[in-house]
């Protein structure tokens, strides 16, 4: 389907292009989103008319997205969430969670301006585009931890993905035998602890 794009899409083309695109792409997205109009005669000639509209209001909405994007490229937010020592959480951190993160920080966005292609199924630090504008994406850094204290570590370079990393030390080597038992001790075999009934009895007597 050839369509005319309103706004600028990335790898699509810029405002006004005319392009072919996917049927289902156009008809899911594009359409319904505002973000184009079909190619035909009567589309065409509406465009063009309001162009100098769309364009104004589009370089409104980038001003506005640029100010926002000021403050927000570049920041670092944190996010606790359960996870095993091996650093797969219990669940996953999706773009609805990064929309409810960024606006407890004072910033208000939408799901479709996440670029994340998949849920993040793992702790550690993790860049995330925003797309606060079809111009302007900003990119922030999502620390997801176990706890604050973690974050912080994180933060400071640590992998905190193995058992070893979440305690401090090596937890193989503090599980040697030779730490619980000493190598150079005597100790009696199960024969050498037995006693025969007559010496049983007699320690009975002794007592």
């Amino acid at each position: 389907m050839e369509i005319i794009l309103l706004e600028r899409i990335p790898r699509l083309g810029q405002m006004g292009d005319v392009v072919k695109v996917k049927d289902g792409f156009a008809r899911n997205f594009l359409l319904p989103q505002g973000k184009a109009l079909r190619a035909n005669e009567a589309n065409k000639k509406k465009f063009e008319a309001q162009r100098a509209e769309l364009e104004a209001r589009n370089l409104e909405r980038r001003k506005e997205a640029e100010a926002v994007a000021e403050k927000l490229d570049g920041q670092t937010f944190i996010v606790i969430r359960s996870a095993a020592e091996t650093g797969q959480l219990y669940g996953s951190v999706s773009p609805r969670d990064i929309v409810e993160v960024l606006e407890e920080n004072g910033f208000k966005i939408s799901r479709n301006q996440v670029d994340l292609n998949q849920p993040i199924k793992t702790i550690g630090l993790v860049n995330v585009a925003i797309a606060l504008h079809p111009e302007v994406i900003v990119t922030v850094t999502l620390n997801v931890a176990r706890s604050a204290d973690e974050a912080e570590r994180q933060a400071r370079g640590e992998t905190l993905d193995s058992a070893e990393a979440i305690y401090g030390e090596d937890v193989h080597e503090s599980a040697r035998p030779e730490d619980f038992f000493d190598p150079e001790a005597e100790y009696e075999t199960a024969e050498e602890s037995e006693e025969s009934p007559a010496e049983a009895a007699e320690g009975e007597e002794k007592a």
